[in-house]
């Protein structure tokens, strides 16, 4: 399962090894127990990777085998690729873009996803390093 949390500023990328189902009964019975709300619903989550990134055709090819009905891959331009999954939202409730998105996939395109997610926040973190 990948887990995306969005907070007011950034995103953090996570690979569960929790079902999809287990971990939101979790969530569920936490929001119950604490006495907050908890909206769950279908939606999409896109973000960018930068097409340069060691393994990106490897993706492509393993998406377009095993999970194209839950991930599209678009080239924006000439560099970053668009990933938009399919899955759930998971919020209080407000309209506000602070909260989790779930999905779940093959474990071959959801551990390569994440790789690559984490490979963008090191090449970025360089990046930034570097011009500061």
């Amino acid at each position: 399962m990948l887990k995306l949390t969005y907070t007011e500023n950034s995103f953090y990328l996570e690979c569960l090894t929790q079902s999809l189902e287990e971990w939101v009964a979790q969530r569920v019975i936490l929001s119950l127990r604490v006495s907050q709300s908890l909206r769950v619903e279908p939606t999409t989550a896109s973000f960018l990777l930068p097409l340069d990134l060691p393994g990106v055709e490897r993706l492509k090819a393993e998406v377009n085998r095993h999970d194209s009905e839950i991930i599209a891959l678009c080239n924006c331009d000439t560099e970053y690729l668009e990933v938009t999954l399919e899955g759930s939202w998971l919020s209080d409730g407000n309209d506000d873009a602070v909260g989790v998105f779930v999905t779940t996939m093959s474990y071959t395109s959801e551990f390569f996803l994440y790789k690559l997610w984490q490979e963008a926040q090191v090449c970025a973190s360089v990046i930034s390093d570097y011009n500061c």
